[in-house]
């Protein structure tokens, strides 16, 4: 739990996110409420924008950490690329649940994103993970990246 808000707070959002991903994790497992709902594309997609966003806050808490403090600099980028196997877990998982498009539609003169140039809404989530992709591989091993997998599909 985190301590409540200081009229002084320094980091007002990043309270607030926190504050926010706990919300939603209560009103998933509200005793006497009914059935959660099962996990979704959005949802994911949703998980993974926070935590893209969270891996670029650890990338420069690290460099900044990094100089006057070297040890706390090393832990910061171990949890930044820990960070980053659960956020590709997360894209991995997006595309293993169905996508739940609407059945075609035999008129023409409908709206179909997934005939947008660049692609449907849904590859959103590649493009964000492609880009903080390659931030990560500029600043690790790929030993590193692999060490700790959590699932593997044979």
């Amino acid at each position: 739990m985190t301590s409540p808000t200081r009229p002084n707070d320094a980091h007002p959002y990043l309270r607030a996110a926190s504050a926010g991903v706990r919300h939603h994790t209560r009103a998933l497992v509200q005793p006497g409420a009914a059935p959660a709902k099962p996990v979704d594309r959005v949802h994911l997609d949703v998980l993974h924008a926070h935590l893209t966003a969270l891996h670029q806050l650890l990338d420069r808490l690290a460099e900044t950490a990094r100089p006057p403090h070297p040890a706390a600099g090393r832990h910061l980028t171990t949890a930044h690329t820990r960070l980053w196997q659960a956020t590709t877990e997360i894209h991995s998982a997006f595309h293993l649940l169905p996508s739940h498009t609407a059945p075609e539609s035999t008129q023409t003169n409908e709206c179909h994103p997934e005939r947008l140039p660049e692609g449907p809404p849904v590859l959103t989530i590649c493009q964000r993970h492609l880009t903080a992709g390659h931030v990560i591989r500029h600043k690790t091993t790929p030993t590193d990246l692999r060490s700790h997998t959590t699932a593997c599909v044979r």
